[in-house]
C-alpha cells in the first residue's frame, strides 16, 4: 500500500491521483476559483504554486476566493506572479496589501459569515474550481479538512470540480474533528440548531459526489505558524482592565463566574487579552469564536476552558507541534466548522457572545476602524469582526493606545475609516483603561472615552478639539474642516499633533 491509500479511501479515486502541475492546468484564465485556508491554517499548499509557476510563463488571471488569509507565502507569490485579478474576502500579507493598495489586484472585502451566503443565492459569479486541503477522502468521496474549514465545504459542493489535496504531513487524528453543517436555501430555511458551543450539528467531512473529484495531490507541506508575540506590559494591562471589568458583571449579577461564550480575533493583542484570563477568577470557560490561537491551548492546560468551537486552528511553532502531537487530548473539547457557522449572527445572538476584536483606532465617539491606515490603505480586511460585534452580547473593541513609537494616537477625533459604527460598540479598552458605552449618549461618550482609554500625551489635545465642537453643538460635536487633521498631519509629517513631548515613552 502507497503512503496515501490509506487516506483516500474511495479506491476508485486513486486513479486520479496527479502532479501539483496536471491539476493547476484544469485552471484556466478567468475562472472564478475557491481555495481552502482560514488564517494561515488548512490552506491548499502544492496548486497555488504551480498555478503560479505557470503565469510566469503564460498570462493567466483568475478570482480567488478564500475563507480568510492564506499561509505559506502564498498570497505573495499569487500576486507577485500576477495571478490575482480579484480577491475576497480577507487577506494578510504584506506584498498582496501592496498590489491592492497600488490598484493592481481588485480586493472586496467582506464579512466572513457572507462571501459563500452571495455565492449560494448567484449574487457573485459561481466558482469553477475548488482546491481544498484534506487528511482523507472517505470511502463515499467525502473530504476530511485539516486544521481548518472555513469557506472550504461551501466551495466544495458549490463548485463545477474539486482538486483535493491530500496532505501527509496533517495528523489522521484530524478526523472527526470537524463539524460540516450547511444552511438550507431561503426562504424555507430552518434555524441553525446550534445551542450551545459544543453541539455537533452536521457531519465530520464535506459531502461531494466522487465524480466532481477532478483530481488528487499528495502533499507534506505543513501550515504557517503564527507570529503572534508573547504578552508585554501594555497587552497585560488590557487584559486586566477587561477582567476587572467582567468581575464588575459578575458582582452586578449580569454573568456567572463561567461569563458567557468567548470570542477572540486574530494576532498578538487579542491572543494576550486571552490569556489575560490564566489569571483571573473566571472558570469553566468555553469559546464560540472563528480562530483558537495559543491561548486557547494555555486554557484548556490550565483547567479553565472546558470548550472550544472555531473555524481554524492557528497556532505559534511550539504550540502547532504540541497541539498536533496531543491532538488526543483535545479532541474531545474541540470542533472546527465552516465560517458561516462559526460567525452566524442567527447563533452568535442565541448564544450571546463576548466578543474582543482588535481596532485599528478609534474615535471619541466609539466608532471603530479595523482596516484602512488613513482611510485610504488597506491592512488586512474586516474579517469576522463585524459579523460578531453586531450581534454579540458584549461587543468589546482592544488596542493600544498609542502607535509607530507614540508618533500615533489610536484614539482621535474621527476615525479616517469606519467597520464598525458607534452602534455596534460597547466597551472599549487600551492600557490605559476602560470605557464602558452602554446607555450613553454621544457627549457623555466622547468624555467617557476621552478620560479612560486615551494616552496622556494626547488627551489634551482631544479634550480641547471636543470642547471647541461642542460649542457648534450638535448631537454628535464635530468641526467638519479639522475632524481628519489629526490623520492630515500624520501623513505629511509622520506624527500626530497635539501631543505632550514629555510623556511619550522612550
Amino acid at each position: 500500500m502507497t503512503a496515501y491509500e490509506s487516506r483516500v479511501r474511495n479506491s476508485a479515486l486513486r486513479n486520479r491521483v496527479s502532479s501539483a502541475e496536471e491539476a493547476a492546468a484544469m485552471i484556466r484564465d478567468g475562472m472564478t476559483v475557491g481555495m481552502s485556508g482560514f488564517t494561515r491554517a488548512g490552506e491548499a499548499k502544492a496548486v497555488p504554486l504551480a498555478l503560479a509557476e505557470r503565469a510566469r510563463a503564460e498570462p493567466l488571471k483568475i478570482t480567488l476566493l478564500t475563507g480568510a488569509s492564506l499561509g505559506n507565502d502564498l498570497d505573495k507569490t499569487l500576486a507577485e506572479a500576477r495571478v490575482l485579478a480579484r480577491r475576497m474576502p480577507f487577506q494578510a500579507d504584506p506584498g498582496l496589501r501592496r498590489a491592492i493598495n497600488a490598484g493592481e489586484v481588485m480586493f472586496i472585502d467582506q464579512h466572513l459569515s457572507e462571501t459563500v451566503e452571495m455565492l449560494r443565492t448567484d449574487q457573485l459569479p459561481p466558482v469553477d474550481i475548488a482546491v481544498v486541503e484534506a487528511v482523507a477522502i472517505t470511502e463515499s468521496g467525502g473530504i476530511v479538512p485539516t486544521t481548518s474549514v472555513g469557506n472550504s465545504a461551501s466551495f466544495a459542493i458549490l463548485a463545477q470540480k474539486v482538486i483535493v489535496e491530500i496532505n501527509l504531513s496533517q495528523p489522521a487524528a484530524l478526523e472527526g474533528l470537524h463539524d460540516i453543517y450547511i444552511p438550507t436555501h431561503r426562504p424555507t430555511r430552518l434555524p441553525i440548531p446550534v445551542v450551545t458551543p459544543e453541539s455537533r450539528v452536521g457531519m465530520p467531512f464535506i459531502p461531494v459526489p466522487p465524480e466532481k473529484i477532478a483530481a488528487i495531490v499528495i502533499t507534506e507541506k505543513k501550515d504557517s505558524t503564527s507570529t503572534i508575540h508573547d504578552p508585554d506590559d501594555g497587552t497585560r494591562q488590557i487584559a486586566g482592565h477587561l477582567n476587572e471589568f467582567l468581575l464588575g458583571e459578575v458582582r452586578k449579577g449580569r454573568l456567572g463566574q463561567s461569563l458567557q461564550p468567548l470570542q477572540a480575533g486574530i494576532g498578538t493583542i487579542a491572543n494576550a487579552v486571552m490569556h489575560g484570563f490564566l489569571d483571573s477568577p473566571f472558570h469553566d470557560l468555553k469559546m464560540y469564536s472563528e480562530v483558537l490561537q495559543d491561548s486557547t491551548f494555555d486554557l484548556f492546560d490550565a483547567g479553565k476552558l472546558n470548550f472550544a468551537s472555531g473555524s481554524s486552528l492557528t497556532l505559534s511553532e511550539n504550540r502547532y507541534h504540541r497541539v498536533l502531537e496531543r491532538l488526543g487530548d483535545y479532541k474531545h473539547k474541540l470542533i472546527l466548522r465552516p465560517q458561516e457557522i462559526s460567525n452566524h449572527p442567527e447563533v452568535v445572538r442565541r448564544l450571546g457572545i463576548i466578543a474582543i476584536n482588535t481596532a485599528l483606532e478609534f474615535d471619541i465617539y466609539g466608532n471603530v476602524n479595523s482596516t484602512h491606515v488613513a482611510g485610504t490603505r488597506m491592512m488586512n480586511g474586516i474579517g469576522g469582526s463585524g459579523d460578531f460585534a453586531r450581534n454579540s452580547y458584549l461587543s468589546i473593541f482592544v488596542t493600544k493606545s498609542l502607535a509607530k513609537g507614540g508618533d500615533v494616537s489610536s484614539v482621535v477625533p474621527m476615525v479616517s475609516h469606519v467597520d464598525h459604527s458607534e452602534h455596534d460598540v460597547d466597551i472599549l479598552v487600551t492600557e490605559v483603561g476602560l470605557a464602558d458605552l452602554r446607555g450613553l449618549a454621544p457627549r457623555e461618550r466622547a468624555h467617557t472615552i476621552i478620560s479612560n482609554c486615551v494616552h496622556n500625551s494626547y488627551r489634551d489635545g482631544l479634550l480641547e478639539y471636543y470642547r471647541r465642537a461642542e460649542l457648534r453643538g450638535g448631537h454628535t460635536p464635530h468641526i467638519l474642516e479639522e475632524a481628519l487633521s489629526w490623520h492630515v498631519e500624520m501623513e505629511k509629517t509622520g506624527r500626530m499633533p497635539g501631543r505632550k513631548p514629555e510623556t511619550i515613552p522612550a
